[in-house]
């Protein structure tokens, strides 16, 4: 059928994109695109494309509304959706033919959005602009709903079992926006309800390995990714736990390493998550899990502690065996992103997280706060000790460098192992140089990387960026971070410089005015938010960088090979500095203390052949008394027992395992090592 051309003209501006979904439109490309229009031509217009749209394989079903609304054709084109469609459609269709249609239009453009941004997981002002429109909450429940009966009569022998038919497509991205609104909202009711949908549509009701909707489950995850909430990710578990399918659980475990670092950014619900704490009768024993250094399950009969399971258990309650231990694993999980939500605490800004909903927790107890005993006055303490005072976490970017040394020594001393880096926490301050750029840093530009580990840093530290590759315009990318509740985020540009490598360039930061993302001046950016943005970049660089790859020189490309010579032995930077006031203090207690000393950049190591220079920043090593370069590849555990304050990177504990092995250089058996020491 060939469309007029205002009909033509119509159809374009419905399924044209938006470029830039962080800032919803305030009117819709429908009536920005139609002014002037005859509303008569308009009308005939609608009329054409709708009855086009109507018998369209794979139309938009929103779009239809919305020339049906222009068209007068409400009644046909609804009844015609409703039925084929469903129930699921229906309670959204119902809600937007009550409105007008530029209301409609708007409506259509979000759906269309949301799809065209999914893919590249953009952040964007979508769900959030829905969950505002009255009536769309209701509408949500009521659709999650319906999909929870429907689910549940399948499993119950009501409904025939199809795999992959318990929802169409179109009820899958209904229930998508339904998810993502309910979840942006915290609704109450939602965790009950997704504790039986979620592993609903996980297995089949017969012992099929096929799912009743896959297609629903990864949709609900990427939901909960972008909206997490602490009651969505044990319920995907159990989804996890349920499912017979081989390939599913393995997708579902490399999303939940983004969902558990996105619910980070959720502090006012991050902190529901359970002590998990456990003490449990089993017959005649007693289990217990109980969280110190790490998450232990235990089994005690009376007051003593068992070495195993007892037999009896074993025996007799196998299936409370394997709940106890799946549990103990999901608490180890469980504190690990409680970890990282706390860390991200520090770029709260100005906001204020609910640290008291802590209390009781045993993570607390490893920390160290501080509490406004008088206004303006603020006094740290160990664990959550002060009652009925404003409380936050302590940061050494706040405290005299006496008091940070003070804590670095309490911890060193009594062996604290804190749940991340605190008092030994690195501190970024905005130099002169960004000082004079004013909006930009270029601190780490220049920085060749390895692109697929740099990549993979910026999933796990809950960093934005696509993919870079060899199509149009994938040379060049950005990787961005939102912190503050949403007011500020840091962007880091970089692009593939090779195949395999990436070069880091400069960081800017951005600040949420009037819903649009704009760059602000570095002097206005809050002192926390810079620092842990850049703590960040800093990590990204000593991580990934080829100067910190002791394999990489002759296998790269010649022009990169300058970069890693200089890289290799550079000034340290805040992470390295710090790293080396920890082997200040650690190598004294060693066994090699004798042979070691501190100095400068580097580490020296005397050995009875030689004497050697560990970079603190890199972990290469040089020969005296030439500089001569030691390729080595070692295991990153120095020494059984030897405490370490920190371990973020692995660097420190394999700067300390090359130290124990070159201490002791005539005992090296390994020929690629003896052949570069005896020259």
């Amino acid at each position: 059928m060939q469309l007029s051309p205002l009909a033509q003209r119509l159809d374009k501006l419905l399924r044209g994109a938006v470029n830039d979904p962080t800032h919803w439109p305030v009117t819709s490309r429908w009536s920005t695109g139609l002014a002037g229009v005859d509303q008569g031509l308009l009308a005939a217009a609608a009329r054409e494309l709708t009855a086009h749209l109507l018998e369209e394989p794979g139309r938009e079903p929103c779009d239809v509304l919305v020339t049906a609304g222009a068209a007068g054709m409400d009644a046909e084109a609804s009844a015609r959706l409703a039925g084929e469609l469903g129930p699921i459609w229906a309670a959204e269709q119902a809600l937007v033919l009550g409105w007008d249609v530029e209301g409609r239009a708007l409506f259509a453009e979000a759906v269309r959005t949301r799809a065209d941004h999914e893919a590249r997981r953009k952040p964007d002002g979508v769900t959030a602009w829905l969950s505002e429109l009255p009536g769309y909450r209701d509408v949500a429940r009521t659709a999650l709903e319906t999909a929870a009966a429907r689910v549940a009569a399948i499993h119950a022998g009501e409904l025939p079992y199809q795999a992959e038919k318990a929802v169409t497509g179109t009820e899958k991205a209904v229930l998508g926006r339904a998810a993502r609104v309910a979840l942006h909202m915290d609704e109450p009711w939602l965790p009950a309800l997704l504790d039986g949908l979620l592993p609903g549509i996980a297995v089949a009701p017969a012992q099929a390995r096929t799912l009743p909707s896959q297609g629903l489950l990864f949709e609900l995850a990427r939901a909960t990714e972008e909206h997490p909430t602490p009651e969505a990710i044990s319920a995907l578990r159990a989804a996890r736990a349920a499912t017979r399918h081989t390939g599913v659980p393995m997708q579902l475990d490399r999303m939940f390493k983004r969902i558990e670092a996105a619910l980070a950014n959720r502090l006012e619900v991050a902190f529901r998550l359970p002590d998990g704490r456990v003490r449990q009768a089993v017959g005649a024993h007693t289990a217990v899990i109980e969280i110190g250094d790490g998450v232990e399950l235990s089994w005690w009969h009376g007051d003593k502690k068992l070495k195993s399971v007892p037999a009896a258990v074993r025996r007799e309650h196998p299936g409370e065996v394997k709940r106890l231990r799946e549990l103990a694993k999901q608490t180890r999980q469980q504190q690990a992103t409680l970890a990282r939500a706390l860390e991200a605490g520090y770029a709260a800004g100005a906001a204020a997280p609910p640290y008291r909903q802590l209390e009781g927790q045993p993570i607390t107890d490893r920390l160290i706060w501080e509490f406004e005993v008088e206004p303006g006055v603020w006094r740290s303490e160990p664990g959550m000790t002060v009652p009925d005072v404003p409380v936050r976490l302590w940061h050494p970017a706040r405290a005299p460098m006496e008091e940070v040394r003070a804590w670095r020594e309490v911890v060193q001393d009594k062996e604290l192992r804190q749940p991340f880096k605190q008092a030994f926490r690195e501190v970024y301050l905005l130099t002169p140089a960004e000082e004079e750029t004013a909006t930009y840093s270029s601190r780490f530009a220049g920085h060749v990387v390895h692109y697929r580990r740099l990549y993979a840093l910026f999933k796990q530290r809950g960093w934005q960026a696509g993919f870079l590759g060899p199509w149009d315009g994938g040379y060049e990318g950005t990787a961005r971070r939102v912190m503050a509740g949403g007011r500020w985020r840091a962007v880091l540009d970089h692009g593939l410089c090779e195949q395999e490598y990436a070069g880091v360039e400069s960081v800017c930061f951005e600040r949420l005015t009037d819903g649009v993302w704009r760059v602000a001046p570095l002097t206005e950016v809050p002192a926390l938010v810079f620092s842990e943005a850049m703590r960040d970049v800093d990590l990204f660089v000593a991580v990934t960088s080829i100067a910190a790859d002791p394999t990489w020189i002759g296998h790269g490309p010649d022009r990169l090979r300058e970069y890693w010579e200089t890289g290799s032995f550079a000034e340290l930077t805040p992470s390295a500095e710090v790293r080396r006031d920890a082997l200040a203090r650690l190598i004294g207690r060693t066994a090699i203390a004798d042979r070691c000393t501190v100095a400068g950049r580097f580490l020296v190591v005397r050995g009875d052949l030689r004497t050697y220079k560990i970079h603190l920043g890199s972990g290469n090593v040089l020969m005296e008394p030439n500089d001569a370069y030691l390729c080595i590849v070692a295991r990153a555990d120095p020494h059984a027992g030897l405490f370490l304050p920190f371990e973020e990177d692995g660097r420190l504990a394999l700067i300390l395992s090359k130290a124990f092995l070159l201490a002791h250089d005539t005992a090296v058996t390994d020929p690629s090592i003896t052949r570069q020491i005896r020259g």
